[in-house]
């Protein structure tokens, strides 16, 4: 998901640093509350961030929620941005912890290609590539939310498409509905010119809540997708295949700063752990549903979903 032009990159992770330091907090919610608080956790305040779309909202309540609940002082800036921007304002210093995708750290950020196949060794190349950064990459979570390439049924059928490379039958351009960073991605644009040679694709840049729609009304033939989205459980969209394995797998790991780890010592590990551990595919794709799918807040849905595992 070639490379954005450093320049660039540069200039929008600025933006966000000082977007991010100006912050009081990205949250859609008030504060958690409880009568059985533990006692306020010594040290300074955990600054988390979260990319620009539904999940990550999500994600990023969930670990907020949870560790107010454990007495740690938390701000939460959502919608920082891409892995490119949010993971450069994490070794600037403007955050202290953000939920990453561990095949998308290691070739968007590591710039590793050759991934190992396995999702526990991929997570162990992560997390040394961080930890030379100083910085720890937390247990990862049981689901796996991949990129992937989505087309109508209608369209399936017509065409005969079952893999990513049958899209190379399709004749003249073929518009790819997508977030802005796939053009430069290599698990977006690059990764299809390289790995399966496709060559008639163009994408359009589209915001997350724009993708489905777009491909409803035929703006675009193909919407570049996340598989736990709830608008997939349904059978009104088709996944195609990936027999190349272009897009990793894509388990979520926090990413930590070293210092506030060691500010705050083994009870924020324990206490981001335990929220991750919960995290299954259903769980996830549900929780995607009730914000993209049926309008709810994702400060309440991550709350609902706390208080049932009794993290709150």
């Amino acid at each position: 998901m070639g490379r954005a032009p450093q320049a660039l990159l540069a200039l929008l992770a600025a933006l966000v640093l000082a977007l991010v330091l100006s912050a009081c907090g990205g949250s859609d919610d008030d504060q958690t509350s409880s009568t059985d608080r533990p006692a306020p956790a010594k040290g300074p305040p955990i600054r988390i961030g979260a990319k620009n779309f539904t999940e990550q909202t999500i994600l990023g309540e969930l670990y907020r929620q949870a560790l107010e609940a454990q007495g740690f002082e938390v701000v939460l800036k959502t919608d920082v941005g891409s892995t490119e921007i949010i993971h450069r304002a994490l070794k600037r210093g403007a955050l202290d912890m953000y939920p990453e995708y561990v095949g998308v750290l290691l070739s968007e950020v590591a710039e590793v290609r050759s991934r190992p196949r396995r999702p526990a060794a991929s997570y162990e190349v992560a997390k040394r590539y961080e930890k030379r950064g100083g910085f720890t990459l937390l247990a990862q979570t049981p689901f796996s939310d991949s990129n992937a390439l989505g087309v109508k049924p209608e369209f399936a059928r017509r065409h005969g498409l079952r893999t990513i490379a049958d899209l190379r039958r399709l004749k003249g351009i073929v518009k790819i509905g997508a977030l802005a960073e796939f053009r430069t991605r290599y698990e977006g644009l690059d990764g299809l010119h390289a790995v399966y040679g496709l060559r008639n694709l163009r994408v359009s840049s589209l915001a997350s809540d724009e993708r489905y729609a777009a491909l409803d009304q035929g703006d675009v033939e193909v919407a570049s997708v996340f598989t736990t989205e709830g608008q997939l459980a349904g059978e009104d969209y088709v996944v195609l295949k990936d027999p190349r394995g272009l897009f990793a797998s894509g388990h979520v790991a926090p990413i930590v700063s070293d210092r506030i780890l060691a500010a705050h010592g083994s009870r924020l590990q324990t206490a981001i752990d335990a929220v991750s551990k919960m995290l299954t595919t259903g769980a996830m794709r549900e929780m995607n549903a009730a914000v993209d799918l049926h309008s709810r807040r994702p400060a309440a849905v991550a709350r609902e979903f706390l208080q049932a595992k009794e993290l709150l």
